[in-house]
């Protein structure tokens, strides 16, 4: 399976962490290490989203009706004029709210604390980041003919794979996504989130 971290290195990866440098006046650099922090969280919790029965039905619902690829079409005219649409924008912030609950801001902390941003800047890049990764899994349950949870979750956990092991990342993404190994998210992501108050 395609490293979804080489998303970031190749010229769709580029369009995004330009234009999102381009609209939110940070340093491009800054803004790669942010979406590198941001993607695997995103791809973490959408895993557990996958596995859970109450969550894994409106999750495959989602990708198989709006997020089925297209969006890579339309980069270079979502991020490539200076300003990021609004409504992508928006349909991230929705994203975010379903994958995170009301513990978005802790994620946005955490991604703040991590790549050196402040957290606005954090949170609109995980708006961004959110269409782009759903996007992406959607184009794959495609390719792959993935029609239920469990085959989605495999397919997440191929992505996640892909974030080196052993680096010092996947630590902080593992102990990020699943601290006490309870399947609950939003607790880890509770309890990791009040060490930066």
């Amino acid at each position: 399976m395609a490293d979804l971290m080489d998303l970031l290195q190749g010229q769709l990866g580029q369009t995004l962490i330009q234009g999102a440098a381009q609209h939110l006046g940070n340093d491009s650099n800054q803004l790669q290490s942010a979406f590198q922090t941001a993607i695997p969280m995103l791809l973490g919790a959408l895993k557990k989203n996958a596995s859970n029965p109450n969550t894994a039905q409106g999750l495959m619902q989602a990708l198989q009706n709006k997020h089925d690829g297209s969006i890579f079409d339309q980069l270079q005219d979502i991020f490539g004029g200076g300003s990021v649409n609004s409504e992508v924008l928006e349909d991230g912030g929705k994203i975010l709210g379903h994958v995170f609950g009301q513990k978005k801001e802790v994620v946005a902390m955490a991604v703040s604390k991590k790549a050196g941003v402040d957290t606005s800047t954090a949170m609109n890049v995980l708006q961004m980041a959110a269409p782009v990764v759903m996007g992406l899994i959607g184009k794959q349950m495609r390719s792959n003919q993935v029609q239920e949870p469990g085959m989605l979750e495999n397919l997440l956990s191929g992505f996640l794979s892909s974030v080196p092991a052993g680096d010092q990342e996947q630590s902080f993404i593992e102990r990020l996504i699943d601290q006490d190994n309870d399947g609950s998210i939003m607790d880890d992501l509770w309890n990791f989130g009040k060490k930066f108050f």
